[in-house]
């Protein structure tokens, strides 16, 4: 059986995201983070993407693309780990510079 989503609790609600939103979840967080330091995702340099299941890719990849919208691509590695969360899909660390 292949997981796509997860059901997360917080604060009384009830909320499910598939591991398409938890990655547009996490790229919202990742641009928020550069904003702050002053950077956008054109400095990003690497990025490594941590999936619970090998069978997220697919949905992974589509928002990923989403997000890079034809523009500057890092260089890119994904593979499957087991995440520090359990209700995490998808985890993202990303190197960016000047």
């Amino acid at each position: 059986m292949n997981v796509v989503s997860r059901t997360v609790a917080r604060g009384g609600m009830v909320y499910v995201q598939a591991a398409g939103q938890q990655t547009r979840s996490v790229l919202d967080h990742i641009d928020a983070l550069l904003a702050a330091a002053g950077f956008d995702k054109s400095k990003i340099l690497t990025a490594e993407v941590l999936l619970a299941d090998t069978s997220l890719r697919e949905a992974h990849d589509a928002a990923w693309s989403e997000w890079i919208n034809g523009q500057h691509s890092p260089l890119l590695t994904c593979r499957p780990a087991a995440l520090a969360h359990p209700d995490a899909l998808v985890e993202i660390t990303v190197t960016a510079a000047r």
